[in-house]
């Protein structure tokens, strides 16, 4: 989710989130990759080889990666001895590391060859509104999220009042990442970021060579700050564990979302999003308050096109327009405020066309995960949980 690498997570995120609806979250998701065949990959699981990692199938974008350059002193060819030394000069000088520390975690860190290629797996279909809203907005996630928040009530009340973000977004922000804590990732956080900062696929294609190599940097620093992160809150690496991405707990942030947004809900001195759920309700909360949700204000507001609208698809997701101006391009929307600024968004549903006014919140949605129509799912489910729920259309 959030970052200080992610807008989010994501915190989090990834988008490579435990579950595999996440998988289309990212909006700067890159075009679907082509499954390439290698007969030299190393065997599932197996170390891979000492020299550097062998061109593989390209990856899906993770979600919120920062648009930086590589690092450009990262020996990206060198063999691994000589990039894990670099990997340990950069973190130890860039956080408050001891070599010892840095090079006791590379010992235990352990290549996967499934994570490679759970990053390597073609993209899914492009779906529409349509085919995802079901995936989340099913009555099974429903109902989990009014046991979850029944059964939570007094402390999501809380936090809600502590911050004025809802009890129910923070539910479905839950329910959508790991199904209410139920599935909060399977593997290693450390082999998982290990393997994609030191063996990020490479798909052999000279121009997508810098976007790879920034990837990889990314998951290098996560592995740093993860490092860190135990330290810091008193966890156990070895045991921690996520998303293939290395998003983990239950609302799936990434280390840099961690180190940056988690609160300690709970008083205990530590800050734990696997298991104390006071800590998990203030970190999702804040991640919003950091991104500047505001108390009270709407998210989305059902609107309309007039007749002959031309198509009109804004370039941010940024409530950058008043409703003037998106009135004078042909879309209007009655219930929308007529002094908070909004964005427009499209999207195909079951019953045709539909659009909106996203409003700062629904923008503040879309830092935990890039895509709009993940934004409007939490949103969609968060009012179905609440007992006020979003017709799907008009």
């Amino acid at each position: 989710m959030l970052r200080s690498s992610f807008s989010t997570l994501l915190l989090a995120g990834v988008s490579a989130c435990a579950q595999t609806p996440t998988a289309t979250r990212s909006a700067d998701a890159a075009p679907a990759p082509v499954a390439v065949a290698d007969a030299a990959a190393p065997a599932a699981d197996a170390k891979p080889p000492a020299a550097a990692p062998m061109p593989t199938p390209a990856a899906a974008t993770p979600p919120s990666v920062v648009d930086a350059p590589p690092p450009a002193d990262w020996p990206a060819d060198a063999d691994l001895a000589t990039r894990r030394a670099a990997f340990v000069d950069y973190a130890t000088g860039k956080y408050d590391l001891t070599r010892a520390e840095v090079e006791a975690w590379l010992a235990q860190a352990q290549y996967r060859q499934s994570i490679v290629d759970a990053m390597s797996r073609p993209a899914e279909a492009v779906r529409t509104w349509a085919t995802y809203r079901p995936i989340f907005i099913s009555d099974a996630r429903i109902a989990g999220g009014r046991r979850f928040l029944q059964q939570n009530r007094e402390a999501l009340a809380k936090v809600a009042a502590d911050t004025g973000v809802p009890a129910e977004a923070i539910v479905a922000i839950i329910g959508v990442e790991t199904s209410y804590g139920g599935n909060t990732g399977s593997y290693r956080v450390l082999d998982a970021l290990y393997t994609l900062g030191f063996f990020y696929p490479s798909s052999g294609d000279a121009g997508k060579r810098p976007r790879e190599l920034q990837r990889g940097a990314f998951f290098r620093d996560e592995l740093a700050q993860a490092i860190l992160l135990a330290k810091e809150e008193r966890l156990d690496l070895a045991t921690m564990k996520g998303s293939y991405a290395g998003a983990m707990g239950m609302g799936q942030f990434m280390p840099s979302s961690y180190r940056a947004y988690a609160r300690d809900g709970d008083g205990d001195g530590r800050r734990d999003l696997f298991t104390s759920l006071p800590d998990v309700f203030a970190s999702v909360a804040n991640y919003f308050v950091a991104h500047g949700w505001q108390r009270g204000q709407p998210v989305v507001a059902r609107a309309v096109a007039d007749a002959g609208a031309a198509p009109f698809t804004p370039d941010t997701l940024e409530p950058a327009f008043s409703a003037a101006e998106l009135a004078a391009k042909g879309y209007r929307a009655d219930a929308a405020p007529a002094d908070l600024g909004a964005t427009l968004v499209t999207f195909e549903g079951a019953a045709g066309t539909e659009h909106w006014f996203g409003f700062r919140n629904f923008y503040v949605i879309t830092r935990y995960n890039r895509s709009p129509m993940y934004a409007m799912a939490v949103w969609q489910l968060a009012q179905e949980i609440a007992g006020t729920p979003v017709a799907s259309a008009p």
